[in-house]
């Protein structure tokens, strides 16, 4: 067994992971109340947080596994991408607790575990795909071959697409995170009420850009009555239908030039309700497998992070316990 840490943002989480994949326990501690009053994170703020909660939220998922810290064959945390001050938090409990058990310990990249859900809850092991990681913070293309095998092919040159949902959402008076309620208003609207720009969306190009839509949607506020809420559905539903459109062909594009039938779609957006049945249909009509990673396993968690370390592990592979953390860390050289 191997129990792993993630601190990367706001949301402090520990897992225990058995050698076949299995999650025996998975808990995890979330800030969004906390920093919806300040309409995002505020990382001092998160990082006291994550002090408070890591050692009970280490506890919980011993108990709930039924398991000791000596039951440990190593111990791993996220260290990086993300909040340095957030980092610091799981990764330095994870290397004491490695030091206390003198077990080994593994340095994780966060990426590395969204890349690696969807092969999560008994659809494994991880093979090769085409993989589309979503989240607020990173959008990219990956051609994985196998564990830390892994081809990029494209990525956002500015705005991620969780970004480009939660300040489109700020723009309307949406409260934090915007994603979700952005997903939720569009399922009242016309996706096609308004034309939004698609960046590099000209069937060659595996790059992403969203600050151009972000910078439509600013000029086109000062024309629209958001107090009207069909008005508000309809924004909500072509930003929406903006977004998920590039994602979609972007990711059938690149399983063309790949030759792949297998991709894989992870990170916080692909919770979006509108993308996953967007990616459904495409994937059917394109004879395509799609494995999308569970709800639970979209967002920040520590499950993903023990179920890459514990790939990585069964690979011979551990980091030393001088491992830094890296807030820029690149899941591909």
């Amino acid at each position: 067994m191997l129990l792993a840490l993630e601190s990367s943002c706001d949301e402090t989480a520990a897992a225990i992971c058995t050698a076949d994949g299995v999650l025996l326990a998975s808990a995890i501690a979330s800030q969004i109340e906390i920093h919806r009053q300040y309409g995002g994170v505020v990382p001092e703020v998160a990082s006291r947080n994550h002090v408070l909660h890591v050692r009970p939220l280490v506890e919980q998922v011993l108990a709930e596994a039924g398991v000791k810290l000596a039951d440990m064959r190593a111990f791993a945390a996220t260290t990086g991408p993300g909040l340095v001050s957030s980092l610091l938090i799981g990764t330095s409990m994870a290397k004491a607790l490695a030091a206390a058990e003198n077990k080994p310990f593994l340095a994780m990249n966060h990426m590395e575990g969204h890349l690696l859900s969807p092969f999560m809850a008994g659809n494994g092991p991880p093979r090769p795909c085409v993989a589309l990681i979503v989240s607020g913070g990173h959008t990219m293309l990956l051609h994985m071959q196998g564990v830390g095998q892994y081809r990029l092919l494209g990525k956002t040159r500015d705005d991620a697409a969780g970004e480009a949902f939660d300040k489109v959402a700020k723009m309307l008076g949406l409260p934090y995170p915007g994603g979700p309620e952005i997903d939720k208003l569009a399922s009242q609207g016309r996706a096609d009420a308004y034309a939004f720009p698609r960046s590099f969306h000209d069937g060659h190009s595996l790059e992403f850009s969203f600050s151009g839509l972000k910078t439509a949607v600013l000029y086109e506020l000062p024309k629209l009555d958001l107090r009207n809420p069909a008005t508000l559905a309809d924004v909500c539903a072509s930003v929406q239908e903006a977004i998920l459109e590039v994602l979609v062909e972007k990711l059938i594009l690149a399983a063309r030039q790949c030759r792949e039938k297998l991709v894989t779609v992870s990170g916080g957006v692909s919770c979006n309700r509108g993308l996953r049945a967007k990616l459904s249909a495409r994937c059917e009509k394109e004879g395509l497998t799609l494995l999308l990673a569970r709800p639970e396993l979209c967002t920040d968690n520590a499950g993903m992070i023990a179920y890459a370390a514990m790939q990585r592990f069964q690979l011979g592979q551990t980091s030393p316990l001088t491992a830094d953390v890296d807030p820029n860390l690149p899941l591909v050289a």
